[in-house]
């Protein structure tokens, strides 16, 4: 639960510490925050199966978030809006590790197999 334990650490970080993003670098921030909660997401889910590896769960969250930062930056530059390509991609990821969760969630309280067996791994996705 690693994850979930930085999320917590994180929000309260961030309710404690006030800073203020500056405006135009809103899009990034926001882009980054959702492909960072993506890998934290994830990262739970694979705690969940019992298959998770920090160095995956790492790279995942940073390597995520600079590209969807970047991704941002060049669409500004190019004038095209390509930042909505990462949300539509990480919106997704985060909907489908959500309902993996609830899915393992439902499973371990009901002690019911039927519901694993219709589980999507956001893996295969």
């Amino acid at each position: 639960m690693i994850p979930l334990l930085g999320l917590i650490v994180g929000i309260l970080i961030g309710v404690f510490i006030p800073y203020n993003i500056p405006e135009q670098y809103s899009s990034y921030v926001a882009v980054a925050i959702l492909a960072a909660l993506d890998s934290v997401f994830g990262g739970v889910v694979s705690t969940m199966q019992k298959k998770f590896d920090m160095g995956i769960f790492l790279s995942g969250f940073f390597g995520n978030a600079l590209l969807a930062a970047a991704l941002t930056y060049i669409g500004d530059k190019l004038g095209i809006q390509i930042y909505f390509a990462a949300i539509f991609a990480f919106g997704n990821r985060l909907f489908l590790n959500f309902a993996v969760i609830r899915r393992l969630l439902l499973n371990k309280y009901t002690k019911k197999d039927n519901i694993k067996d219709n589980m999507i791994d956001p893996k295969e996705v």
